[in-house]
């Protein structure tokens, strides 16, 4: 079984914890086979991801400006996340977390952000309707 197929079936068994234990794993496999530093799991960044995962759902849109004007910096500053780096990645239709990773990594600007050296931590969130946001960023400055 391929690495990312296993880690679906452990999401559609599992609670909450682990489909971030998913996620992780999966991000930092790919990312392990570009040559890059794994990232840790941020509960920040996944709230700021699902804030936004369920703007787009319940306004029924889909762009990286939420309902309000703001962009990916706003979202960031509103849930007090101060960084260096942020990047998102948004995705609609995907049943799985298996088909949206394949989604962004067949996508050449979804594909630079999940693997950016300035990168060391994410958030995932998945919104009625198969919504997926991923933010990436690095914490400081």
């Amino acid at each position: 079984m391929k690495p990312v197929l296993a880690l679906v079936v452990l999401l559609a068994l599992a609670g909450p914890a682990r489909a971030d234990q998913a996620a992780q794993a999966a991000v930092n496999a790919y990312r392990a086979d570009k040559g890059r530093a794994a990232l840790s799991y941020s509960d920040d960044l996944q709230t700021i991801a699902q804030t936004h995962a369920l703007d787009m759902a319940r306004g029924s849109f889909f762009a990286h400006t939420g309902s309000n004007g703001g962009g990916l910096a706003e979202r960031l500053r509103a849930g007090g996340y101060r960084y260096c780096f942020a990047a998102e990645n948004i995705a609609r239709g995907q049943g799985t977390l298996e088909a949206v990773m394949q989604s962004w990594t067949g996508s050449v600007g979804h594909r630079k952000n999940l693997i950016h050296r300035s990168a060391t931590e994410f958030g995932l969130a998945r919104a009625p309707g198969d919504i997926w946001v991923m933010v990436l960023a690095a914490p400081g400055c």
